[in-house]
């Protein structure tokens, strides 16, 4: 999938799981925060390819990009299986933790949370293209949904970009008015 569907899933994963788990509290801060890890994790899979978003903002971000493809074993192997989600996701922890004095307001799990489901969202999109995913690393198995290889999207092509994508922006635009009550309501104790 596209940086730009890999965007919209991990915000509507997201979407989905702030409605079905309504926090009691949040802070504007979070919110913020969590929007920004749960956007990252998004993509954070990708970051084993050069051409990833990341790298190409970066000053000579090509290079650093090609070799962390190297040490992830490539496009769409170590970064993209459980091993990745659990190393990405400690990472993650990590840093969180190590800048958690600078913003002591900042509940860290909630962000932590955005961020896997970022980095979820992005895994289970990548098994519905026709490469698949090797969830289950050291097997060298890539899975795909459907299990016909030739059933699955081809990478921004005409069905990732004229069913999966308007299909991601009608069912987020479904649930915030399907659930605009309490997104409101959550929102109105961010602010106050």
């Amino acid at each position: 999938m596209t940086a730009r569907t890999h965007d919209l899933a991990a915000i509507t994963a997201l979407l989905v799981v702030v409605l079905v788990n309504m926090p009691v509290s949040l802070r504007l801060s979070t919110l913020l925060l969590a929007v920004f890890a749960n956007q990252v994790g998004g993509i954070a899979p990708d970051i084993d390819q050069p051409t990833a978003p990341l790298w190409r903002n970066l000053p000579e971000g090509h290079l650093v990009g090609k070799v962390f493809g190297k040490l992830l074993g490539g496009h769409r192997f170590i970064s993209h299986s459980l091993i990745g989600f659990a190393l990405f996701g400690w990472l993650c922890d990590l840093l969180l933790h190590f800048l958690h004095p600078l913003m002591p307001h900042v509940d860290i799990l909630l962000v932590w949370y955005a961020f896997l489901i970022g980095y979820g969202s992005h895994l289970i999109m990548d098994t519905f293209t026709k490469e698949g995913v090797p969830w289950l690393l050291p097997a060298p198995v890539k899975i795909g949904i459907p299990p016909l290889k030739r059933l699955r999207i081809t990478t921004g092509h005409w069905m990732e970009n004229g069913v999966v994508l308007p299909g991601l922006i009608a069912f987020a635009l479904w649930l915030c008015w399907g659930h605009y009550d309490h997104l409101v309501a959550l929102l109105h104790r961010v602010v106050s």
